[in-house]
């Protein structure tokens, strides 16, 4: 496999918020996003959750507390944790989440 040119992968998704998978490990989907200014509805996982952001901002409500998630920096959403995301949100952003298999 070769190396991913992850913002260029993002900036070619045609919607902002809709990830797309660039490979797995273990169960788990490694995906990346091209993050909006739009808010985003709540949600839980039944696996904890990984969000590196790559550039930009990630504006979170995780348990109903704000959490701004910068450029370089690692956040781990708990297994079972509402949270959404807040209106502010720009950027990259790299997940890995634990996915059915199918």
């Amino acid at each position: 496999m070769a190396a991913v040119a992850l913002r260029r992968a993002a900036d070619r998704l045609a919607r902002p918020w809709r990830s797309r998978v660039l490979g797995r490990v273990g169960t788990s989907a490694v995906k990346v996003v091209r993050m909006s200014e739009s808010p985003l509805a709540e949600e839980r996982h039944e696996s904890a959750e990984a969000l590196l952001v790559l550039d930009g901002l990630l504006a979170l409500e995780v348990r109903g507390e704000p959490v701004d998630v910068r450029a370089g920096e690692l956040f781990l959403v708990p297994a079972g944790a509402p949270h959404r995301v807040r209106p502010g949100s720009a950027g990259t952003l790299l997940i890995m989440e634990e996915e059915p298999e199918r």
